[in-house]
């Protein structure tokens, strides 16, 4: 019996099924990540984001597909967590609004709500990098949208969407190199096809006339890396979990480029108000407008509607842009970069990097302090309020000393999720707040808590990506400065510093010309391997003859839960000898996975 149309029913039950068959090879997604340290979180991340939506569309259960993608998609995109969850959240936003106008879906409509999905993912991200999860869902939808003219059985059509996928999956290494080097295929892209695994189950339970119950449980799998798929071990996300720290779903292309070949280096981001300003009312020439950006820009994305007008661009002349931009109304929200300087103090973009260690902690369902929302008049309101993501009780008292009003800490693998973040804002009574990610693979889903909120509260991601930037970023603020100076002054102050790790290796591999041994020690400046030894101190001084330049900044040591206090010794006596001129802090950080953080400051 074929399947003519998808309606809410049958999408829930795919939905679920979807979830739990992610949440059964989580720990196998976690496995891929391409860095041999222990702390994969990719599959972990997608999981609580599909649990999330899981929740909501539980909750609010609906016949009609365009209601429930909708619920579905509320749902995901309040909980996504990390990159990848983020990126998943976006392929069924997307969704849902292609789908929001039907009952049912027929195969062209659910093909081209697939597409629509695809579309939305990649502008989501600043610079989309191929061989992702995006690779893998762009190719399947494109090919969704080819067959769904050949059938008007879903059924039939899904399965060439699996086939498609897991097509699009055997190639990531081909697309990325890194991935191909240790040998495995991307994580989010595996992540995305267990979904689509667990939607043709239930389409063919379907055709025998069962169905998958809503009533079916779908528990996150929170777990380390491992090197074979394994069944989900069951928490209680409700009890606050130790803190840790893990690395971002890693990617090259950031790496292979030289930072002078970045024609573009102004990344902006900004809104026109059509309905204030000199030019108020203006018809807006979308192709017109895109044209003359393109003069010289790239990465051009304009999202409009009858009030607003998003831009983002990477241009070379950032005043000719907005000059363009006054044409159509008043500018607001602007942000600029220069992804130069990025490149060369940071080495670290989030998606469009190489593969980077970088800092993780979870949010647990109650932060450091209260998460009511805050509600003052006008006028008790503090102009400024700090959020921070930490991992480690010293750590968090470290920023809690600095002025930050929530630390988010939590637990392994998990980063916060965009409502963690939304909740935070609500809670701090102040007209400026501002958010120190702390990972790169946290400052997707606290850039979706600021559109969110960008009607509530004024709020300014600084992209921090290890937790010495964001001590930094922190300690650069002064209160009677503006938003904009104190913006300034805390991105400067990221760019004047080096961050490492130390922690120890799960697998065997080889990393550019270093050869990594299961068991020994890896240290990890900004964002590559570059020290290994079968001894802590050894990779620790190794480390940081890679981050010492003129041997007299401020080295910064923060000890981990597991951190040798004898190694900690003769690592600081070591420092004395060999760079006399520099000043050298010791703090307990606590932090879980990771021995040493180690932050050089000139």
């Amino acid at each position: 019996m074929s399947i003519r149309s998808l309606n809410g029913t049958d999408f829930t039950a795919m939905v679920l099924a979807g979830a739990e068959q992610l949440g059964q090879h989580a720990e196998h997604v976690n496995s891929l990540n391409v860095f041999p340290v222990p702390d994969g979180d990719t599959g972990t991340n997608m999981n609580l984001t599909m649990s999330a939506g899981v929740a909501e569309i539980k909750r609010k259960s609906s016949a009609s597909i365009g209601e429930a993608a909708g619920i579905l998609s509320k749902g995901l995109l309040m909980g996504a967590r990390g990159n990848s969850g983020v990126i998943l959240s976006q392929l069924f936003r997307g969704f849902s609004r292609s789908a929001a106008p039907y009952e049912e879906l027929n195969t062209l409509q659910f093909a081209a709500a697939l597409q629509n999905g695809v579309d939305a993912a990649y502008k989501a991200v600043v610079k989309p990098v191929e061989g992702t999860i995006l690779t893998v869902a762009k190719e399947a939808a494109k090919h969704a949208n080819y067959y769904a003219r050949r059938t008007n059985d879903i059924t039939e059509l899904m399965n060439e969407v699996l086939l498609k996928a897991k097509e699009a999956l055997a190639m990531t290494p081909e697309l990325l190199p890194v991935l191909k080097q240790v040998g495995v295929v991307d994580s989010g892209g595996q992540g995305l096809v267990y979904i689509y695994e667990g939607f043709m189950e239930v389409l063919l339970q379907s055709d025998g006339g069962s169905r998958t119950s809503l009533n079916k449980e779908v528990t996150p799998s929170v777990a380390a890396s491992a090197l074979k798929p394994a069944a989900p071990t069951a928490v209680d996300i409700k009890k606050p979990a130790q803190q840790v720290i893990a690395p971002e779903m890693p990617l090259s292309a950031q790496a292979r480029l030289e930072t002078e070949d970045i024609e573009f280096l102004y990344d902006m981001e900004f809104f026109i108000n059509r309905e204030l300003g000199e030019n108020a009312g203006v018809a807006f020439d979308d192709e017109a407008f895109r044209k003359a950006l393109s003069v010289n820009g790239d990465s051009i994305i304009i999202i409009a509607d009858d009030e607003v007008i998003k831009v983002h661009v990477h241009s070379k002349t950032p005043g000719d842009v907005l000059n363009l931009a006054l044409h159509y109304g008043e500018i607001t929200q602007i942000h600029i970069l220069n992804m130069r300087e990025q490149h060369r103090d940071l080495l670290t973009a989030g998606m469009d990097i190489a593969p980077s260690p970088e800092l993780f902690a979870e949010i647990p369902p109650e932060a450091a302090r209260s998460m009511e929302e805050a509600v003052l008049p006008a006028d008790e309101m503090a102009p400024y309020g700090f959020i921070a993501v930490s991992s480690g009780d010293g750590i968090a008292e470290i920023f809690q000393s600095l002025g930050v009003d929530v630390v988010l800490s939590g637990g392994q693998t998990m980063n916060p999720s965009t409502e963690d973040f939304v909740k935070a804002v609500r809670s701090i009574a102040a007209e400026q707040i501002f958010i120190l990610p702390n990972n790169s693979n946290i400052v997707l889903a606290a850039e979706q808590a600021r559109e969110l909120l960008e009607d509530e509260r004024r709020i300014t991601v600084i992209p921090s990506k290890t937790i010495p930037q964001g001590m930094a970023a922190a300690f650069a603020f002064q209160e009677d400065e503006s938003a904009e100076t104190n913006r300034d002054q805390m991105l400067e102050a990221i760019s004047r510093v080096q961050s490492g790790q130390v922690t120890h290796a799960v697998r065997d591999t080889q990393y550019d010309e270093l050869d990594i041994k299961a068991g020994h020690y890896i240290g990890i400046h900004n964002s590559k391997i570059v020290a290994t030894d079968e001894t802590m101190l050894q990779a620790c001084e190794g480390l940081l003859k890679q981050m010492m330049e003129s041997g007299d900044e401020v080295v910064t040591i923060l000890e981990g839960e597991e951190a040798d206090p004898e190694v900690t010794a003769a690592l600081a006596a070591w420092l004395e000898v060999q760079y006399p001129d520099a000043e050298v802090e010791v703090h307990l950080g606590g932090q879980p996975v990771y021995y040493y953080l180690f932050s050089v400051e000139s």
